[in-house]
C-alpha cells in the first residue's frame, strides 16, 4: 500500500468534502478500502476506527474487498426486474463467467447487482464506469462489456450527468414529492415542506443526483439545520444516521421502483447527499 499517497489524499482534502470524499479517493485509487488504508484515515483525521468502518460498510458504494480495474452494474429494481433484468445479469454471468460480487480473474471488471439506480423509465439499466445504458437487452450485454475494457463504453453509453434523474416518494404515506408543475433543469423538481426558526415555506430541489440547485421560499442562513417535511401528510422526513459531512441530520426519500434511498443533508451549505441504493439502514 503507498502510504504516501493516502497521507497525499488526506492533507490535499483541507477539510473539505469530508470522510466520504477522502475514502472514494482512496478507492479510486486502490479499486478498494484497504484496512491499513482505513487506519491510517482514522489516525490522521482524528476519527475514531469505528466511525471510518461504519462508513466504509453503510454505504454500497464502497468495498472492503479488491475489486476489477471496472465496476458494472445491473439493476434488478421492479421497474427494471418486469423488462427482462433478470435475463441481462444471466448473461453477464455467462460472458464473464463469475458471479455478482465477483471479479474476473484478470482483475479487470467486477460486476455486481443493486436494486434501484433511479431512472426507471429507461429500464433495464445498466452502469458501466457511471457510464449508463438504457434499455439493455441480452444481445447488446457482449458490446456493453467489450466497450468496457476497451474505454469507448459504445454509443448507448452517457455520462452520469446527461442521465442520473431520479423520482422520490415520502417514505411514510409514499406519495409522490415530485413536482410536475416546477422544473429545474428541464426536470420536476422534488418539493418538500421546509421550517426553521418559525418560518415555514416550500423547499424545491434538482432531481438530478448530484446537482445541489435549489429554489427556497425564504432566506435561510447557512450552517442552519431545518426541518424538511413531506407536503402530502406531513411527517418529518428525518431518518437514518446523520451525515457523515457534518454531523447534522439526514432527510430519506424513497427512490420510486425500488428499495432505495435519497438522504439530503438538512444543514444549508452542506452538501451531503448520499443515494442507497439497496436501502439498508433507513430505519432509525
Amino acid at each position: 500500500m503507498d502510504t504516501e499517497r493516502i497521507l497525499n489524499i488526506i492533507r490535499n482534502s483541507n477539510g473539505k468534502g469530508g470522510i466520504i470524499s477522502i475514502l472514494e479517493e482512496i478507492q479510486t485509487e486502490f479499486t478498494y478500502l484497504p484496512e491499513a488504508a482505513l487506519r491510517l484515515v482514522a489516525k490522521e483525521t482524528g476519527r475514531s476506527l469505528a466511525d471510518i468502518y461504519g462508513v466504509a460498510t453503510f454505504y454500497k458504494a464502497f468495498s472492503l474487498k479488491p475489486r476489477g480495474r471496472h465496476c458494472v452494474s445491473a439493476c434488478l429494481g421492479t421497474a427494471c426486474h418486469v423488462r427482462g433484468a433478470r435475463t441481462i445479469v444471466e448473461e453477464f454471468k455467462e460472458q464473464l463467467h463469475i458471479s455478482p460480487g465477483e471479479t474476473t480473474p484478470d482483475k479487470e471488471i467486477t460486476f455486481e447487482t443493486v436494486n434501484c439506480l433511479g431512472a426507471c423509465a429507461l429500464g433495464p439499466i445498466v452502469v458501466s464506469d457511471e457510464h449508463y445504458f438504457a434499455n439493455v437487452t441480452a444481445r447488446g450485454v457482449r458490446d456493453i462489456i467489450q466497450g468496457t475494457k476497451d474505454g469507448t463504453y459504445g454509443s448507448n453509453g452517457r455520462g452520469h450527468e446527461d442521465l442520473f434523474s431520479v423520482e422520490v416518494s415520502c417514505p411514510t404515506c409514499n406519495r409522490s414529492l415530485m413536482d410536475k408543475e416546477y422544473r429545474l433543469h428541464d426536470r420536476p423538481a422534488i418539493l418538500v415542506n421546509v421550517s426553521m426558526n418559525g418560518k415555514k415555506g416550500k423547499l424545491r430541489i434538482s432531481s438530478l443526483y448530484g446537482n445541489f440547485a435549489e429554489i427556497r421560499e425564504h432566506d435561510i442562513p447557512n450552517n442552519t439545520i431545518a426541518d424538511l417535511s413531506c407536503p402530502r401528510c406531513g411527517v418529518n422526513l428525518r431518518s437514518g444516521p446523520g451525515c457523515v459531512e457534518c454531523g447534522a441530520p439526514m432527510a430519506s426519500m424513497k427512490v420510486n421502483g425500488g428499495d432505495g434511498i435519497m438522504r439530503i443533508c438538512t444543514r444549508t451549505g452542506c452538501n451531503g447527499h448520499m443515494l442507497d441504493l439497496d436501502g439498508e439502514g433507513t430505519q432509525q
